[in-house]
């Protein structure tokens, strides 16, 4: 939804970034990252530890979304201040996985 609801800004805005899109999918992605960590510490019993198994996951995890974050920074305030440009757009689809 929170995509869906940039798309429908951008298109509103004439291809120009709102208040409304960008910071509604970062606010989502750092609540839904917050709200995960927190349920899955409080949700152990007390004393009780775990560990991962495999960090090689995490890392690509953390690499993608430090990618993202930054790049979306570049296009948003540094490249283009308030404005997506077709290639801009184009160019965030290839990264997709």
């Amino acid at each position: 939804p929170e995509i869906l609801l940039s798309v429908i800004e951008l298109f509103g805005n004439n291809m120009y970034a709102g208040e409304l899109g960008p910071s509604t999918i970062v606010g989502s992605a750092a609540f839904n990252l917050m709200v995960i960590i927190a349920v899955c510490i409080s949700s152990l019993p007390p004393g009780e530890t775990r560990k991962i198994k495999d960090l090689g996951v995490f890392a690509v995890t953390a690499t993608a979304s430090l990618f993202a974050y930054m790049w979306m920074l570049v296009i948003l305030v540094w490249n283009t201040p308030d404005l997506i440009d077709i290639w801009e757009g184009a160019l965030t689809f290839v990264f997709f996985p």
